[in-house]
């Protein structure tokens, strides 16, 4: 299935609304600390790998046999990318299972039409090899098992719908961390649909559901540290990445703000994040993708033809930086491999 790029643009939380700019193109990295030499090398470029797709999200590298997964929101499926540059579906339908979509997700205005946010966004795997979704239009936490079927993981707290699952990652004894934001809802906070009071950071561990942080108008990305000392969460609205202690419960501590983007102008803002085997942060950010140290400096962003909204380290080695963006999907070859599942 190939495909052809038909627009440049950014994703932009602006409080709930959904809204597309303008994306910077200065080149492919800028170096802003002597360490991103150290990931980057000077010959490092970014390539694309296909396109015209809708508005992609939550890619993550299958090591077994070795692929890339993807979603495409409003087309509701997961697009599987094989080293050979062979895109196919994977999942379809993904993110939304019912029949009527009418009132399903937050709207996207690409400047020439209207698109919905129903389908997956973020995309994992746990240590059995399963694939593990955010179902927005499901408003689900969902695995997909080795036969085909689905199994709920995750679909409520204390009683009530969550609101739609978007961002997850596992630590290494099966303890399940996601945001929960309202972008599958019609109207986010105000959609009627809406029960939780809040929008929240959760813990999924031997079937229970804890809810781990409630004070944050858009959580998005979520990622921990090689050592799974802390977790990184970052808002969209607020344009920050918190980050927190992880007890040896695998409850969370001691929140406090990591790296605060506000004060650049540029477009754009924290969405999708990774981090590599040193211990930096990749999060999206005004301008790019930034690239930021164990200790909260920014170091460097790396651009692409169009802005990014998520990313996954991949190949055997883990040292290729897959980029999902608005309608395309994009590589960039590092010298530091990054964490996978």
């Amino acid at each position: 299935m190939k495909k052809t790029l038909r627009t440049v643009s950014l994703f932009v939380a602006i409080g709930l609304g959904l809204t597309l700019v303008q994306a910077q193109t200065d080149g492919p990295v800028n170096k802003l600390d002597p360490a991103m030499n150290k990931i980057a090398p000077g010959d490092a470029k970014v390539e694309k790998l296909a396109g015209g797709f809708g508005f992609l999200e939550g890619p993550v590298w299958v090591r077994s046999p070795g692929y890339l997964l993807f979603s495409d929101i409003p087309a509701n499926a997961i697009y599987k990318w094989a080293p050979g540059g062979e895109v196919s579906v994977f999942l379809k339908p993904s993110g939304f299972t019912g029949s009527d979509a009418s009132d399903v997700g937050m709207a996207l205005n690409t400047g020439s039409k209207v698109e919905y946010l129903i389908g997956s966004n973020a995309v994992t795997v746990d240590r059995q090899g399963r694939i593990v979704f955010c179902a927005h239009g499901d408003r689900q936490v969902v695995r997909l098992e080795k036969n085909g079927k689905r199994t709920v993981l995750a679909d409520r707290y204390e009683g009530k719908r969550l609101n739609s699952p978007n961002d997850l990652i596992y630590k290494s004894d099966g303890a399940l961390y996601f945001t929960d934001p309202p972008a599958g809802l019609r109207q986010g906070d105000k959609d009627p649909r809406k029960e939780s009071s809040f929008n929240g950071v959760y813990l999924l561990k031997d079937g229970k559901l804890q809810a781990m942080y409630k004070e944050l108008p858009l959580p998005n990305g979520i990622a921990l540290s090689p050592d799974e000392k802390y977790l990184y969460v970052n808002d969209s609205v607020k344009r920050i990445i918190m980050r927190f202690d992880v007890n040896p419960d695998d409850t969370v501590a001691n929140g406090k703000i990591f790296i605060d983007m506000t004060a650049d102008k540029a477009p754009g803002g924290p969405d999708g994040m990774k981090v590599d085997s040193a211990g930096n942060i990749y999060s999206t950010g005004p301008g790019g993708l930034w690239v930021i140290s164990s200790d909260g400096k920014h170091i460097g962003t790396i651009t692409a033809p169009e802005s990014i909204t998520n990313l996954a380290f991949g190949d055997a080695d883990g040292k290729s930086l897959y980029l999902a963006a608005r309608t395309g999907l994009y590589r960039i070859r590092l010298a530091v491999p990054g964490l996978r599942p």
